[in-house]
């Protein structure tokens, strides 16, 4: 059993979201305290700099699942921890997400017009303004994790920080992006898109759950467990993108699809086929969820998020 942490005296409870509502309530129900968190904690726009915080609250409100910071919160709840600090800890998560979305939107790297159904800050504003909006939400992020609100204990809220650095650096997300643009695509096998991708996308959910689970005072074995689940699920959920970016609508997913195809870019689908990247997806799906039995019916909602990574349209 996992002994809870003490509450800092002002922190207050989130109320448990309620075992009795479905899969997507949930998932809505986090993101709806996300966005009026992130509204919240976000600078307000003031000073002759006003037009950089505009930037940033436009790219990181209105839109998105808030996968990583559902997973973040569902994690320490399953575990117990539901003080309201771990929203402002998925908060400092989901600025460092759109940082890095904000950034790979650029016509110097994947050259998006639309994100989540908008069109992406370079449109929006300017390049210059887009860049320094995905440095101000990225040095932003380590700011809230500073926070005393986060936990009271400066132990965990150095190693929420230690941790998201690394999620987030060379070992991590941008490791995957220079991955990316670096290597050949006739050098690109299975394994090393699979190695790009654990550290592109996979990282950065690999942290919202270990996050959570630091958050909660979790033990060693229900760590590696988490973590070993949250790969096997970020792998899941990148082979779904691949997916998604050759049978999605664009109308739905919220970005342009077709790009990778288009470009002659090895992703799972082009390396294993559509039916063979399916199959690789649901196989990482059932290991993901085997991971979870040390935590019997209480990891029911992690459970489903593999399902909904699997059968998401967006």
């Amino acid at each position: 059993m996992v002994m809870r942490q003490a509450r800092h005296p002002l922190m207050r409870v989130s109320s448990a979201i309620s075992t009795a509502e479905d899969f997507p309530t949930r998932l809505a129900s986090v993101a709806a305290e996300m966005e009026a968190t992130l509204a919240a904690v976000l600078p307000k726009p003031e000073g002759h700099q006003s037009v950089i915080m505009e930037a940033m609250r436009y790219a990181a409100l209105g839109g998105g699942k808030r996968l990583r910071p559902f997973l973040m919160v569902e994690t320490a709840h399953m575990l117990g921890y539901t003080d309201k600090g771990v929203y402002i800890a998925a908060a400092a998560l989901e600025c460092l997400h759109v940082y890095s979305l904000v950034h790979d939107d650029l016509p110097c790297m994947d050259d998006d017009d639309l994100r989540r159904g908008k069109p992406t800050v370079h449109k929006a504003y300017d390049e210059a303004l887009a860049v320094l909006a995905g440095d101000g939400l990225l040095t932003y992020s380590f700011e809230l994790l500073a926070r005393e609100e986060v936990h009271p204990d400066p132990n965990v809220r150095l190693a929420l920080i230690s941790g998201l650095a690394k999620a987030g650096g060379t070992q991590g997300m941008i490791g995957g992006q220079v991955i990316d643009i670096s290597v050949s695509e006739s050098d690109r096998d299975e394994a090393l898109i699979t190695q790009l991708q654990d550290l592109k996308t996979g990282a950065l959910i690999e942290y919202a759950v270990t996050a959570g689970a630091t958050l909660a005072g979790a033990s060693k074995d229900q760590h590696t467990a988490l973590k070993n689940y949250a790969r096997d699920m970020g792998l899941a959920f990148q082979i779904k993108d691949d997916i998604l970016d050759v049978e999605g609508d664009a109308s739905i997913v919220g970005k342009a699809v077709g790009k990778d195809e288009n470009l002659g870019k090895a992703t799972f689908v082009s390396i294993l086929g559509l039916e063979g990247a399916r199959e690789k997806a649901a196989k990482l799906g059932d290991r993901a969820k085997r991971h979870l039995d040390l935590f019997g019916n209480t990891a029911q909602t992690l459970c489903d998020t593999v399902d909904f990574v699997l059968h998401r349209t967006h």
